[in-house]
């Protein structure tokens, strides 16, 4: 027997027109009716296409680079490039010399703008970046180290023998089509990505240095070059020659003594990379020069946009028992670590898969460049504390790299006690070891105490400057992440 609808029916009852319904008010219903299946149809397709979406990007591994800036997250890019994209990382090698010649022209340049102002006993300047009343200073009161501050004939002979390397700077700027101005000092900053950003209450300084927006823009093999100058000799573009010819005069100025204790006393801070360039200006400063890994991977040229990059793994056997070819893809992201950039993380934090968080171990004693009153350890426990925190992040594997280990090293060795910045380290040996347990312990403790849901501790030491010892870590990163991802989609 079948079933009827009828008065006994709740949904006969619920749908039926009202008995005394007007045309009008039958047409005006109808249209409701179709309004309402429309919109029904949308939600049903919009949804049928998040999940075929969702189907595609099954294998897709969304992974994000954070950490202040100067933290290492863009070497680290370029180490996971080098290993797992290796043809495109062989085609835009050699476009990296530009590069590098404008890192070691930008040193000797600033070095030379030292030498220029104590010439003519400017005062001098002191640097945000360095702690006040550093307790490991040293006066200079030694009779032969105060002879040795006198700047002579040679010094000056040195400035104009070197004076075409400004134009060099130049040059390499527009062929890099690098911005020359630096980034504004009123642009609005924020402690964490999920802070309001807010101008700053004290006028800070301006960031000096040649920004572009992405290495693709710059180093894209394909991208035709800009033209060099006409006094080009043997192929040779007339930057490579100028650099080749001032070789020997850089030196001398690099290894002086004078200059090195005016850089000194003026706490002039150059770039981490500046040591390793200009002590193997042998190799450089040629005409023959050729880049290779370890270049690049300390070559620096700041970016104010989002750097995106995919790389393609195959299925590991224990995560691929049918024997499918389609494998893993990783987007990578690298944002800008400036307070002035962290506004703008948020909207990647969705559906991320992994953060690996770049925490520089060398930096007990230095302030933020941005903001001058912020410490800069400090500055990446107050980061840390807040991605831990955020329950939109809950589910998210967090990876963290205690980086920069060989400054720390070498900050030590100068005899820089990390107990005069931080006290709560107390008396324990102040070598790199313990003090790189000590800060692993008060990360982990961090992130155990803040997180929203119970998750693992992955925290590695790192030098992302050292391509071999940073291919393992990336070898277990990996791995890392490829096991806590198809955990978490059997799940679904």
């Amino acid at each position: 027997m079948g079933f009827a609808a009828g008065p006994s029916d709740p949904f006969f009852e619920l749908m039926r027109p009202p008995p005394d319904e007007t045309p009008a008010q039958t047409t005006a219903r109808e249209k409701r009716e179709l309004d309402a299946q429309r919109v029904s149809d949308m939600i049903d397709e919009q949804l049928k296409q998040e999940r075929a979406q969702a189907k595609k990007e099954k294998n897709v591994v969304k992974v994000l680079l954070l950490g202040q800036s100067e933290s290492g997250k863009s070497t680290t890019l370029k180490n996971f490039r080098m290993r797992y994209a290796k043809p495109a990382w062989e085609k835009e090698r050699h476009n990296w010399r530009s590069v590098v010649q404008l890192n070691i022209v930008r040193s000797i340049t600033t070095v030379l703008s030292v030498v220029e102002a104590e010439m003519s006993g400017d005062a001098p300047l002191d640097s945000p970046s360095d702690e006040d009343g550093n307790p490991d200073s040293k006066e200079l009161s030694d009779d032969n180290e105060v002879e040795a501050r006198k700047f002579t004939d040679k010094h000056q002979l040195l400035m104009i023998r070197l004076a075409p390397l400004r134009s060099v700077e130049q040059d390499l700027k527009r062929r890099l089509g690098a911005g020359a101005d630096p980034i504004p000092s009123t642009l609005p900053m924020s402690a964490t990505p999920f802070d309001s950003p807010s101008l700053h209450d004290k006028p800070h300084r301006g960031i000096n240095e040649p920004v572009v927006r992405s290495w693709k823009e710059v180093l894209d093999p394909e991208k035709p070059r800009v033209s060099q100058s006409d006094d080009s000799e043997d192929g040779l573009d007339s930057a490579t020659l100028t650099i080749a010819g001032c070789k020997d005069d850089m030196k001398a100025l690099w290894e002086d003594k004078t200059v090195r204790l005016a850089l000194k006393r003026r706490k002039l801070r150059l770039p981490d990379s500046a040591g390793f360039f200009l002590n193997d200006l042998d190799r450089i400063a040629t005409r023959t020069y050729t880049v290779n890994d370890n270049d690049v991977v300390r070559a620096r040229l700041r970016t104010v946009g989002i750097q995106e990059h995919r790389l393609r793994f195959k299925h590991a056997p224990w995560d691929n028992p049918k024997g499918k070819e389609t494998g893993w893809e990783w987007r990578i992201f690298d944002v800008g670590g400036c307070r002035t950039s962290r506004h703008a993380w948020l909207p990647f934090f969705d559906s991320v898969n992994a953060i690996i968080f770049l925490s520089p171990v060398s930096v007990f004693d230095q302030r933020l460049e941005e903001d001058s009153r912020v410490n800069r350890l400090e500055d990446s426990i107050i980061l840390w504390t807040s991605i831990c925190s955020s329950k939109l992040l809950a589910k998210t594997q967090l990876i963290l790299f205690l980086n920069k280990c060989d400054l720390l090293r070498r900050k030590l060795k100068r005899g820089i006690k990390v107990k005069h910045y931080l006290p709560s380290y107390g008396d324990r040996p102040n070598e790199v070891i313990p003090v790189v347990k000590y800060l692993r312990e008060k990360f982990r403790d961090i992130q155990k105490q803040n997180s929203p849901e119970h998750r693992g501790s992955y925290i590695y030491p790192t030098t992302v400057t050292d391509t071999e010892a940073t291919a393992v870590t990336l070898e277990s990163v990996k791995d890392g992440v490829l096991r806590e991802n198809l955990s978490s989609s059997q799940l679904i």
